[in-house]
């Protein structure tokens, strides 16, 4: 790679150091405070003011969450008939020592960190089959399988060979990178780091001085103060190391068919039934997303740290499930249960894939959830795509009983929300520029741009993703639940997708550079969440029966 291409890739790097907006931005009112946010502030100084609540438990299906944040501790879920770390499963509900929620990526002797793709999966499993295959001798069906196997071999070789040249690409800028500010730091020889004192420096030749000045020089340019060189490097090389993890993962874990953790958890993984394994680390390896996550819903609120959650009676519940990689339909549907099982009335769910291993046990899960009047919360993918037409798992589709040859009509689960992600801008880019879109099969829009919240070790903030856009709706509904506790999960949903931020404004289609559409043909409902016309909705509903739904169309 060349030294512009380091150059462009690695201030693209920098860049992100840079992502500046104000710290609860997503709460604030959609018209006093000239933003996209969710019109939280008279929710609770007015609407709600004085009124009594009751605990709602939101279950947070997640890479797991740092439960003694001093943001979050104080509300942690905490299974009260379990002792705790006796050895014995007190309440008798199959899972031992289960005080704060489950972990089913985790064994007798450890946890799942890295895990594989679902499409490398498939590759796996089918390629001692078909790799040497007399494809003249297959079956009608097998020849239709081959054809994946095919596809799904070609996308596996080709991202994990990506994954193995952007990995290089990283740790090679990052040396560069080093280097060149050490030798700013040397030729500045104690001097400030000032815009005068960078240009008087003449780097010449020297490639490792032309590269810690063209960094220093974009910074200043950009309106940021350096201040001391080493500091800044240190910046730099934490923000790069979510780079390298995340090709790390792409290039040793994620695409290689060989890799295995089951072994690791000790499951049957060939029984998709087995409910009953894991263990009761419910912060694992690497929590951050999931903290994050958990912030966003219910980090306490006004006590004076980092940000405040959305609900304010709400008690989180851990349940780990997300690897650093494709979480497993077989954990996701076991997570599923145990939150119905255990108390939660709403599921957090900010994670998705493009393929599914075994659908069917899934929409069990979310059926079972249906009948125990249990709302889900799902992100709807950071992929740039339009839901309609690609395939996104889990999701809320399903097909009703055929008869003899006839297959079923294509359904929805009622008590699932499918969420796209929002930017703090108004305007043609209101649209994360990431998010999937779906006007059949993404129901709403949420803030999810640089939303500053929890992360491990009582740190905070600010990340992007539908998986942040996912959970200030669930936030939202833990609100409706708490304050309104005779609404169904149903009418819970109903009232938030009638009384969204409806605007028809023409904004460019995420993925794309300059296409428009009116931004109510994203979506289902055609808007953005907005928590004070909810509750105002909720108070008027209570009690009734129905709401008037939006209307929704199954994918073709």
């Amino acid at each position: 790679m060349n030294f512009k291409k380091y150059l462009t890739f690695g201030l693209t790097i920098i860049s992100s150091l840079l992502i500046a907006q104000e710290p609860g931005w997503h709460l604030l009112d959609v018209d006093k405070d000239g933003n996209m946010g969710i019109s939280l502030s008279r929710v609770y100084d007015s609407l709600l003011k004085g009124k009594a609540s009751q605990t709602v438990v939101v279950a947070v299906i997640d890479s797991g969450v740092d439960i003694e944040h001093e943001d979050l501790a104080q509300n942690v879920w905490v299974n009260i008939d379990e002792i705790p770390d006796n050895g014995i499963d007190d309440d008798k509900n199959g899972y031992i020592d289960d005080v704060h929620g489950w972990n089913f990526i985790g064994g007798p002797d450890g946890n799942v960190n890295y895990d594989t793709y679902e499409v490398t999966r498939l590759y796996g499993k089918y390629r001692y089959k078909f790799e040497n295959a007399d494809i003249t001798k297959l079956s009608g069906e097998d020849r239709k399988l081959y054809k994946e196997f095919l596809k799904w071999k070609e996308e596996v070789e080709t991202e994990r060979k990506k994954g193995e040249e952007s990995l290089q690409n990283v740790l090679n800028f990052e040396n560069r990178v080093i280097d060149g500010l050490d030798a700013i730091h040397k030729a500045l020889d104690g001097k400030p780091t000032t815009l005068e004192n960078l240009q008087a420096i003449d780097a010449g030749l020297d490639q490792n001085l032309s590269m810690g000045k063209n960094i220093l020089l974009d910074q200043i340019a950009r309106g940021q103060e350096v201040g001391d060189i080493m500091e800044f490097k240190e910046l730099v090389i934490n923000d790069m190391k979510g780079q390298k993890d995340y090709y790390t993962g792409k290039a040793k874990y994620a695409y290689n068919p060989d890799f295995d953790t089951r072994q690791i958890i000790g499951d049957n993984y060939a029984d998709q039934n087995e409910r009953y394994y894991g263990n009761n680390d419910v912060e694992g390896p690497d929590a951050k997303h999931g903290t994050h996550v958990a912030g966003i819903i219910g980090a306490v609120r006004n006590n004076g740290l980092g940000s405040d959650g959305v609900a304010d009676n709400v008690k989180i519940m851990s349940i780990r499930t997300v690897p650093n990689g494709d979480e497993r339909d077989k954990d996701v549907a076991n997570a599923i249960r145990y939150a119905v099982d255990n108390g939660a009335s709403i599921v957090n769910m900010s994670f998705g894939k493009g393929y599914s291993w075994n659908e069917k046990v899934v929409e069990d899960a979310i059926k079972y959830a249906e009948k125990n009047d249990v709302l889900l919360v799902h992100a709807a993918g950071n992929s740039s795509q339009n839901n309609d037409t690609t395939d996104n798992f889990p999701n809320d589709d399903y097909r009703g009983k055929g008869f003899l040859f006839f297959k079923g009509k294509k359904k929805n689960y009622k008590n699932w929300l499918e969420i796209g992600a929002l930017n703090y801008q108004n305007g043609e880019n209101l649209s994360a520029p990431f998010s999937n879109y779906g006007e059949k099969n993404v129901d709403l829009f949420a803030p999810g741009m640089a939303i500053y919240a929890t992360v491990p070790d009582d740190g905070y903030e600010p990340l992007q993703g539908t998986s942040m856009a996912a959970p200030v709706v669930a936030g939202v509904a833990a609100v409706l639940r708490s304050y309104y506790p005779s609404l169904t999960a149903v009418q819970v949903k109903n009232i938030i997708m009638a009384t969204v931020n409806k605007t028809s404004q023409m904004v460019i289609v995420p993925g794309t550079q300059d296409e428009k559409v009116p931004f109510s043909k994203l979506s289902v409902a055609g808007g953005t969440v907005n928590a004070q016309k909810a509750v105002e909705l909720a108070a008027k509903t209570q009690g009734k029966k129905k709401i008037k739904k939006t209307s929704k169309t199954p994918r073709a």
